[in-house]
């Protein structure tokens, strides 16, 4: 019976939403998290009598035809880049993003990654870094005798040195932003690689074009709405469960058709 194997590609289907719902929810915390969504695709059909098909000697069409599908697929797991909620925390090198763009980051092996994290920190050459420290690109060094820094929405770093009237000007925050942001490949630590689908790397200053402006003092949540995820994981559950009800269903009729023999 075709049944089973569809409610068993039913059930697979709603185990990987929840998978991806319980990934948002446990990552509602965490700063910069794009929420993800599960999206699913209508497996092919067998066609017992194809729609458009002549039925007769004197030319008649059939109208809608006898197709007999076999379930649904995975088709893909996309990412939400919705603007999170600006959270206050008046660390002066906690920094978010308002609006598109991301911060640029070098790893180790030399590739360049982007986050939407913005919680720097200074290491012991005084380069800013994240909190694996992994460098800012471009590179920004803080006086070793700066009291102060300040951050303006585009992106210009400002030191206060001991002595000095003035601020003085250390470093400028670039932002690259995407055609495909959805297409960046996650790689973990609020890191994302560039990838074919997303398209290359545009890069800019903050508060310029179409990219975002920079905050200082300032992080971006998750964009994950918990009332939503709950609301989705209820559906995903009942779903699943309906789909393990047509497997009962064809087990006992199955069970019945052997029970005449």
């Amino acid at each position: 019976m075709r049944s089973l194997d569809i409610g068993a590609t039913g059930m697979q289907a709603q185990q990987m939403n929840v998978d991806v719902i319980s990934q948002n929810i446990a990552n509602m915390t965490t700063t910069g998290y794009k929420r993800r969504r599960a999206d699913f695709k209508d497996l092919m059909y067998q066609n017992i009598t194809r729609p458009g098909t002549t039925s007769s000697d004197a030319g008649t069409i059939v109208p809608a035809g006898l197709q007999m599908g076999l379930g649904v697929r995975a088709a893909g797991v996309y990412r939400i880049h919705e603007q999170g909620t600006l959270k206050v925390t008046e660390n002066p090198l906690d920094l978010a993003i308002n609006g598109d763009g991301f911060f640029q980051v070098e790893l180790p092996s030399g590739e360049t990654a982007y986050t939407r994290d913005g919680v720097f920190q200074v290491n012991q050459d005084g380069e800013l870094v994240t909190g694996m420290g992994y460098l800012l690109q471009p590179g920004i060094v803080i006086p070793e005798d700066a009291t102060d820094i300040e951050i303006n929405e585009s992106g210009q770093v400002f030191a206060k040195i001991q002595n000095q009237v003035n601020m003085q000007e250390v470093g400028q925050i670039e932002l690259s932003t995407f055609v495909n942001p959805a297409g960046l490949d996650a790689i973990g630590d609020n890191l994302l690689l560039e990838t074919e689908a997303s398209g290359a790397p545009v890069n800019g200053n903050p508060n310029e074009d179409n990219f975002g402006s920079i905050r200082q003092g300032i992080l971006e949540s998750s964009n994950v709405n918990v009332v939503e995820e709950i609301t989705n994981l209820i559906s995903a559950q009942r779903a699943y469960e309906m789909n393990s009800k047509v497997i009962s269903a064809s087990d006992e009729m199955l069970s019945t058709v052997v029970q005449l023999r």
